[in-house]
């Protein structure tokens, strides 16, 4: 392949920075894009070829897909619940990455095409109860997706699918589940649930606060995908002949008051638990019908939520010891 490069665009955020660790691991040269400063970065890669770069600026999507045959599309600006539901505009503008992504690729007759979507497609009448029938790719229609940041997710989608049929772009699309696990977001407001919830345990035993904030009431159900399983479905997706977005999440249906259970039982701690009905807490239920992708795969994401907590939990508190260290030292 000469000097032709994977390029991964948004490297610098939790999910694209596991993905380039895995490509240079596998040997593959890449080329890594994002927005934010290198130093701020959550995984930097000195042998990948790291740019930082405003994608919704055609020019720098046309200057990051030249010599690239396959391009990771992995760009968005998005968070977890308490972010998406207070800037939905903000959600809404990834769409003018995807569009220039994907310009850009055509015109430089790329070979594969990745787009990393999400289950906020699916239809929020389908998600009203916790006991939540699993979500089968065929839900997302008649279409009534998460206000903002699923439009947006569900309108690229449809354009990666037209510039396939019309132009022959081959394209491939994944509907993430809650991804989660080390060298991620986990505070600061962007952060999703498994972080959230470690970060409040692990502050508690920190602090000798034994209680922490639960947003909603507990009840509500989700199913959350360990990162490695993540960056293993997302290339066999994109190396695959299947065309059609595919569901690519844990099908382990939790509570959030089990999720906080698990992460206490990791911690050694059992804490009181303040409900804060008014925060964003999203649907009531929501977990992935893995079906599809077993039957054309012969495989789906199967890490114990369990496993992957622990050492997620591991990683934060380490980067939370470490600043309440750096703090003690400063004020001395």
């Amino acid at each position: 392949m000469g000097s032709e490069k994977i390029l991964v665009c948004g490297a610098g955020g939790f999910i694209g920075g596991h993905l380039v660790a895995d490509l240079l691991r596998q040997g593959k040269r890449v080329r890594a894009v994002d927005l934010k400063p290198l130093p701020e970065w959550y995984q930097l890669f000195p042998e990948a070829e790291n740019l930082q770069l405003d994608l919704q600026e055609k020019e720098n999507c046309e200057r990051s897909v030249a010599g690239c045959p396959v391009i990771y599309n992995l760009a968005a600006d998005m968070g977890g619940m308490g972010f998406i539901e207070n800037n939905k505009a903000l959600c809404m503008l990834s769409v003018v990455i995807n569009t220039h992504l994907l310009i850009a690729a055509k015109e430089a007759g790329v070979a594969r095409f990745f787009y990393a979507s999400s289950a906020c497609v699916y239809a929020a009448d389908k998600q009203t109860d916790a006991n939540v029938t699993a979500l089968k790719e065929d839900d997302a229609y008649p279409a009534m997706p998460e206000d903002g940041y699923g439009w947006e997710k569900l309108f690229s989608e449809r354009m990666c699918r037209h510039f396939h049929e019309d132009f022959g772009l081959t394209t491939r699309i994944a509907r993430y589940h809650n991804v989660y696990g080390p060298h991620g977001t986990y505070d600061g407001g962007r952060e999703k649930a498994p972080a959230a919830i470690c970060r409040k345990v692990i502050a508690a035993k920190l602090s000798g606060r034994n209680e922490i904030e639960v947003w909603g009431d507990g009840k509500q159900t989700r199913s959350f995908m360990w990162i490695d399983d993540c960056v293993k479905g997302t290339q066999m997706i994109l190396e695959g002949d299947y065309a059609d977005p595919l569901n690519l999440g844990s099908s382990e249906l939790v509570t959030i008051n089990k999720l906080v259970d698990i992460v206490e039982e990791i911690a050694g701690v059992k804490l009181k638990r303040r409900y804060n009905l008014s925060a964003p807490k999203g649907v009531n239920g929501r977990n992935s019908d893995n079906t599809l992708i077993k039957k054309i795969f012969n495989w789906e994401p199967s890490t114990r939520l369990r496993d992957g907590l622990e050492k997620t939990y591991q990683w934060i508190e380490s980067q939370m010891t470490r600043q309440s260290t750096a703090k003690v030292a400063l004020t001395r």
